[in-house]
């Protein structure tokens, strides 16, 4: 039997981590679907919760790489 033949029915453990990830971020949207208002110095915005998180992460994430970016070019 071939190495290919033997891994034809199985299933790579970061498929499993990938399709796990995926039920978490689905039930963490359909659980924090309510509005939250938030403020910042003048503005007042009302968005779903995990709307925000994702655009806290996201600016959390690019921030991230920008100083990473910068540390390489030294």
């Amino acid at each position: 039997m071939s190495n290919e033949e033997t891994r034809r029915g199985t299933v790579a453990p970061s498929t499993w981590v990938g399709l796990a990830l995926a039920v978490l971020a689905i039930a963490f949207v359909v659980q924090n679907q309510a509005a939250v208002r938030i403020q910042l110095f003048w503005m007042h915005v009302s968005a779903p919760m995990w709307l925000v998180l994702l655009i806290i992460f996201a600016v959390g994430w690019a921030v991230g790489a920008l100083v990473r970016r910068r540390r390489l070019r030294r």
